[in-house]
């Protein structure tokens, strides 16, 4: 079986060069010099994120295939440009790679992450290739534009701004649980093949940025303040009110946990709140509205391709709860953190 370490750098570069389409008119110069030369979008703001993926700390290549692995990599940091509001525009990748990784693993991790590239009209422009003696780390440097009006931050909400959230929670964190059980019981391969079908598996392996929801609240100017939740809804609520310096009140009630996440914490955990809450790589947009501006959101919620849900409100007292009931049975608890790389 061919590995990477039977391959040049050189020849490495040549089998991403050959997947890549034809370069765009404003990458002057792209793979194959010392840095790629790229001409400015006319009237528009650049926007910069980047984050790396290791083995053994974001995946576990027992259970993920390769294909999801590139997919991965790549949708976190566009899940960033969508909380940003920007259209994506390059991407620069920085492969620190096992040698006795296997050639067609490597193929098959470019081909997954050139398909979302493709999807959302972003091209690799250049990158880095290095030989790692332990795990395998994929670090990507993204770049997109939007104009200067439409910039969202964290910090824009005020009290009695309404905190909504896109699509669903906690299927990522249970399919992270399901793949893990999977590959307890058998093989690799039925870790990888068992549970592929599930939807709480497809929603941890191959993550959906919403970029589109991202630029319609930017171009509306619809949010006050967005976040995306990489780290969980708990995390994204508590990052978006430190950086707008408000409290929110979280209604536990109103939250769309992933029905299929929600029936497999209650059986194991009898927590489906919590772990739901807390569950990271859910990717989701996590942002506030001024009601008086509410009718804004009307275009994102026709087209941005993903059911938007009111889950609470912004206060002027700082505390973050989550409120349980209603009426005279309602109970404020303070709101859990969420994922930890330290922690």
């Amino acid at each position: 079986m061919a590995t990477v370490s039977d391959l040049s750098e050189r020849e490495l570069i040549t089998r991403i060069q050959q997947r890549l389409p034809p370069p765009p008119g404003w990458l002057t110069i792209g793979i194959g010099d010392d840095a790629a030369v790229v001409e400015p979008e006319r009237n528009r703001l650049d926007v910069l994120s980047v984050d790396a993926l290791v083995e053994g700390v974001h995946f576990d290549r027992a259970f993920t295939p390769p294909e999801a692995i590139g997919h991965r990599a790549l949708a976190v940091n566009l899940s960033d440009l969508a909380a940003m509001g920007a259209a994506p525009r390059l991407c620069l990748l920085s492969l620190v790679l096992p040698p006795a990784w296997p050639l067609a693993d490597f193929e098959a991790m470019i081909d997954g992450l050139l398909r979302l590239a493709g999807r959302h009209r972003m091209h690799v422009a250049g990158g880095n290739l290095a030989r790692s003696p332990g795990p395998l780390v994929i670090d990507i440097t993204v770049s997109g534009t939007l104009k200067r009006r439409q910039v969202s931050t964290r910090g824009g909400a005020r009290p009695g701004d309404e905190l909504y959230v896109s699509g669903s929670i906690g299927g990522a964190a249970a399919g992270l649980d399901m793949l893990r059980e999977a590959r307890t019981r058998g093989s690799h391969e039925a870790a990888r093949e068992g549970a592929g079908d599930e939807a709480c598996t497809k929603r941890y392996l191959y993550p959906e940025p919403r970029i589109r929801l991202g630029q319609l609240l930017a171009r509306n100017r619809a949010a006050s303040a967005s976040v995306d939740l990489s780290d969980g809804l708990a995390d994204g609520v508590h990052r978006l009110a430190e950086a707008s310096g408000v409290g929110v009140i979280v209604d536990a009630d109103a939250l769309p946990i992933e029905p299929a996440a929600r029936t497999w914490f209650a059986a194991r955990s009898n927590d489906a709140l919590g772990r739901s809450v807390s569950g990271g790589d859910d990717y989701e947009l996590l942002f506030a509205v001024r009601p008086r501006t509410r009718r804004r959101l009307s275009a994102a919620a026709r087209h941005g391709g993903v059911p938007l849900t009111r889950i609470g409100v912004c206060t002027e007292d700082r505390a973050v709860v989550l409120r349980c009931g209603s009426g005279e049975s309602v109970a404020d608890m303070p709101l859990p953190a969420g994922y930890g790389h330290f922690r």
